[in-house]
């Protein structure tokens, strides 16, 4: 199933809601995928190091239990928050994190945005920065396990506004670049892009899914 939650939606109580729903989690519970703009929020991973927030200001910052440094959330940002059961299909971490990555790929190169890509050691999709250089993040990844079961899931910056990253290393980068779809020269609304991000998450975890039975 595929929602979209309130917008803006407050990161805490998304959060546990996840945790709820995992907790209580069956053998036969379907898997969701939750979309949502965040409210303004810096997250830190479970073993995210304070030092890589810099210049915070007014943005409250929550430490959460997925994998990961730090990130930024907010409006114009699509967060797809998908709430798998691995062990159901005997999938690894490793091959998760390529499927999340993939679709997100899939949905960029949908709407126009070419060269999106992987980056050996270093979970997101990046893509050419337009200004030259090396490439720019545009999707960041964090996630949790637990009893088989995965929540968290994966950011794509759309339209928003890109200052906040400026307060933090982005993931823990010092001086990676974060940019948009909007600064790629692609126009499109957070709705469009979380309803295909969404579909092609489905997809590819029907195919794997399927390749298992």
């Amino acid at each position: 199933m595929i929602k979209w939650l309130a917008r803006p939606a407050d990161y805490l109580p998304v959060w546990q809601d996840m945790q709820a729903y995992t907790n209580l989690r069956g053998a036969d519970t379907p898997d969701e995928i939750w979309l949502c703009e965040h409210a303004p929020v810096y997250t830190l991973g479970q073993a995210g190091l304070p030092e890589h927030v810099l210049n915070p200001g007014n943005i409250p910052i929550v430490h959460c239990d997925r994998g990961g440094q730090v990130t930024y959330h907010g409006p114009g940002q699509v967060m797809a928050y998908a709430l798998f059961d691995l062990r159901r299909i005997d999938m690894y971490v490793k091959e998760y994190v390529t499927l999340l990555e993939g679709a997100v790929i899939d949905t960029l190169a949908q709407h126009g945005v070419e060269g999106a890509c992987r980056k050996p050691g270093a979970p997101g999709v990046y893509v050419p920065d337009p200004d030259g250089g090396a490439p720019a993040k545009i999707a960041a990844l964090g996630i949790k396990i637990r009893n088989g079961r995965a929540y968290h899931g994966v950011s794509l910056n759309v339209a928003m506004d890109l200052a906040p990253f400026l307060g933090i290393n982005p993931c823990g980068y010092e001086g990676l670049r974060t940019v948009d779809m909007a600064a790629c020269g692609v126009q499109r609304t957070p709705t469009e892009v979380g309803d295909a991000l969404a579909q092609n998450l489905a997809n590819a975890w029907r195919r794997r899914a399927w390749s298992t039975t």
